[in-house]
């Protein structure tokens, strides 16, 4: 698509939001001084992703439900954050770590907080970064509200890629390595995204029981060589669990995915 017809979409997107009862094609066309035809194949274009719908009898153009879905995610996302960042210090200053927070796109984490013992510019190199799935505790914590077969749709295209020494090789063994790590609540990466690093990680939960992020402590295997993995996991399951409450999560709105390993 070229930049002009672009800029047109966002012309007319920008003018649909002050209609609150909508506009019919011929208005919207004339307001924006566009050929009809133009403005119908932008307007079908829009409407194919949703951000733009017809009401009924009068067929007028209005903005779609795409648009409340897009601006809840982000509001979610902010209010996420918001909540997680005292947490993620406590954890931080309780076991001397840093600490990621993370969503998943697809088969890939979004970064979208660290909290560091000392804060640096290097927090926000981190933001917005990805990683796969398979290869990161948040990955693997991001999966653990899917059932096997959700797991195998989202990586169902995605090949598998040595990142440190211990990566999981394909979607069996991943799979396997979820069924231990619903059991205990915790995901870990044993030097599986870089060598010589460990992770643990916890998800965290929204109101409806769904897992919306991640959280993990992560360190040096030779900075910190007597690193007791039971203490960080709780630590960190403690901390996603608040952080879940924070996001109006109760505990007892958790379900077991269909088609799990018990």
């Amino acid at each position: 698509m070229k930049v002009q017809s672009i800029t047109r979409a966002f012309d007319i997107i920008e003018l649909l939001r002050t209609a609150q009862n909508g506009l019919p094609l011929t208005e919207i066309a004339t307001r924006l001084d566009l050929p009809q035809s133009t403005t119908y194949r932008l307007l079908s274009a829009i409407k194919e992703r949703g951000y733009v719908e017809q009401t009924g009898r009068s067929g007028k153009y209005k903005l779609g439900l795409a648009f409340v879905e897009l601006s809840s995610l982000y509001l979610n996302q902010l209010e996420l954050k918001t909540e997680a960042e005292p947490i993620l210090r406590e954890l931080s200053q309780k076991t001397h770590q840093t600490v990621f927070l993370a969503t998943r796109d697809g088969d890939q984490i979004v970064y979208i907080d660290k909290v560091e013992q000392f804060d640096s510019l290097r927090k926000y190199s981190i933001i917005g970064q990805r990683k796969p799935v398979y290869a990161t505790s948040l990955g693997k914590a991001l999966l653990l509200g899917l059932t096997d077969e959700e797991i195998r749709s989202v990586l169902a295209e995605t090949r598998f890629e040595q990142h440190g020494p211990k990566t999981a090789s394909d979607v069996a063994q991943l799979v396997r390595e979820i069924h231990v790590s619903r059991e205990r609540g915790w995901t870990m990466d044993d030097e599986e995204a870089e060598a010589g690093v460990r992770c643990v990680a916890a998800p965290v939960r929204d109101y409806r029981g769904h897992v919306i992020a991640a959280a993990s402590i992560s360190w040096s295997i030779s900075s910190y060589p007597d690193v007791d993995v039971a203490q960080f996991s709780a630590y960190v399951l403690a901390s996603a669990a608040s952080i879940s409450e924070h996001m109006g999560f109760h505990s007892a709105r958790i379900e077991r995915p269909a088609g799990t390993a018990h």
